[in-house]
């Protein structure tokens, strides 16, 4: 017999995937409407955010394969990764924002090609419908090696902009940041989903502070006809 407590536990993540999927759907065509780098940076994190917590919603419902757990990894690890893309403008040096760039690309790559080269058992990653268990530890630093430099981006960028102005919408992108990086210490004995509520909020935190950071632009004023030579 089923109990209470599943049904809700279920019920919610799958509440948390169509949020999250009406989320990055409304990045995207505002990445349509008016397209920079940033939006399309931010709304690529929120695809992988999306797809992460489908997995962890299908796997939850007893849909546990070592392909979607292979999925969970790479995604898991591409969303900090991506979403720090659509911050680096506010560093103010092309060079830094080119050499991120290449970086990310190039370590979330090998998450993704190492994720399916490595089979994950399902019995030593779920217990009880939640993915709680550790990939192999290559994957493990593979991963760090994405989310840690990703995590730092976001935090200077954070730090920048509250030295520039001071607005409380940075500060929603500071706490999710460290919710995000800080991810792994939640994967509580008694309630391990509880990790899962976790990542949901802080990305919905660090896209709202993300989306709010101001811009670094340079504008150019028209020159009037009058003035032309």
């Amino acid at each position: 017999m089923v109990s209470a407590e599943y049904y809700a536990v279920a019920s919610s993540l799958v509440l948390l995937s169509i949020l999250l999927l009406v989320l990055s759907a409304r990045a995207l065509f505002r990445y349509w409407a008016a397209p920079t780098r940033s939006q399309l940076m931010w709304g690529g994190g929120l695809v992988f955010a999306t797809g992460a917590m489908i997995v962890e919603a299908a796997v939850y419902l007893g849909s546990v394969s070592s392909l979607l757990l292979q999925t969970y990894v790479f995604f898991s690890a591409a969303i900090v990764g991506v979403l720090s893309l659509g911050a680096t403008k506010i560093l103010r040096s092309p060079r830094v924002e080119r050499g991120y760039t290449v970086y990310i690309a190039a370590t979330v790559g090998l998450v993704g090609v190492f994720s399916y080269l490595t089979p994950l058992p399902p019995a030593s990653m779920v217990t009880g419908g939640i993915i709680t268990g550790n990939p192999p530890l290559l994957l493990l630093i593979l991963s760090s090696v994405v989310t840690g430099p990703a995590t730092i981006v976001l935090l200077t960028a954070s730090y920048l902009a509250l030295r520039r102005a001071w607005r409380w919408q940075t500060l929603l992108m500071i706490g999710g940041a460290l919710i995000l990086g800080a991810g792994g210490t939640l994967y509580i004995a008694s309630f391990p989903v509880a990790l899962y509520y976790a990542e949901f909020v802080g990305i919905i935190l660090l896209f709202l502070g993300l989306v709010s950071l101001p811009q670094s632009s340079s504008t150019v004023t028209p020159v009037s006809a009058g003035q032309a030579s």
